[in-house]
């Protein structure tokens, strides 16, 4: 009997461990579209983007994040402002779990961006956050996102152009204490992708990467798949 006890705790032990966190080695998958728009003859303009995640490529859902802002850009400025509102239900890691946290999330940003050696297309975003976490104290965040697209068989992303596409964003929170008795780390993570991309026509893009997320406690690789559409 006790030889029994122990070989079940042997094979228990790792399925316990498998439902605390995501498993680290596993290809998660990002589903994404990005909108925008400007309105006829003015500065102003919406966007936004829809994202579905998930832990594992399908089927266990990581987070359902919806969000749009109002945009404007000043004359001749090259930069576009935005102001908007997100909504983010984080799902719990494992196919069994149904658990959700709700986030409502206001933001700003800033994004203007310019070309290099004639075929290097920089875009800086900088975007302020301010987010009201399911059992959590307000909270805020400050994020970097630096985008490198590079045409490969036109200098601009026009239609029929194929393109390398990079970014690397930095997050940093704005408090660490979060409520009852709990912290994080100033550095909340650090995503880095690299991708290849098609300008379908002169309004859609597409594309197909791979982007490393790191935190303070969990590294993990995704897939993402994108369509970037402006009207």
């Amino acid at each position: 009997m006790n030889y029994l006890k122990w070989t079940l705790c042997l094979l228990l032990v790792p399925l316990s461990m498998s439902a605390q966190g995501p498993d680290e080695d596993q290809l998660g998958a990002w589903y994404m579209y990005f909108y925008n728009t400007q309105f006829k003859d003015s500065n102003w303009g919406v966007q936004g983007d829809f994202q579905y995640r998930d832990w594992r490529g399908l089927g266990d859902r990581e987070q359902l994040l919806l969000r749009s802002g109002l945009t404007y850009t000043p004359k001749e400025s090259g930069v576009k402002l935005t102001a908007g509102y997100a909504h983010i239900s984080t799902g719990a890691y494992g196919t069994d779990s149904d658990a959700l946290n709700i986030e409502n999330r206001l933001y700003q940003e800033a994004m203007f961006g310019r070309t290099l050696f004639g075929r290097l297309l920089l875009t800086h975003r900088f975007r302020f956050e301010q987010r009201f976490v399911e059992n959590q104290d307000f909270r805020t965040r400050y994020r970097y996102n630096l985008f490198v697209n590079v045409p490969l068989n036109n200098k601009t992303l026009v239609k029929n152009t194929y393109y390398v596409a990079f970014y690397n964003e930095l997050f940093i929170n704005g408090e660490r204490n979060i409520g009852d008795g709990r912290s994080v780390e100033i550095f909340d993570r650090n995503r880095t992708y690299l991708g290849m991309g098609y300008a379908l026509n002169d309004n859609i893009r597409l594309q197909l990467g791979w982007m490393k997320q790191t935190t303070d406690n969990l590294a993990k690789d995704q897939l993402q798949f994108s369509m970037h559409h402006t009207f």
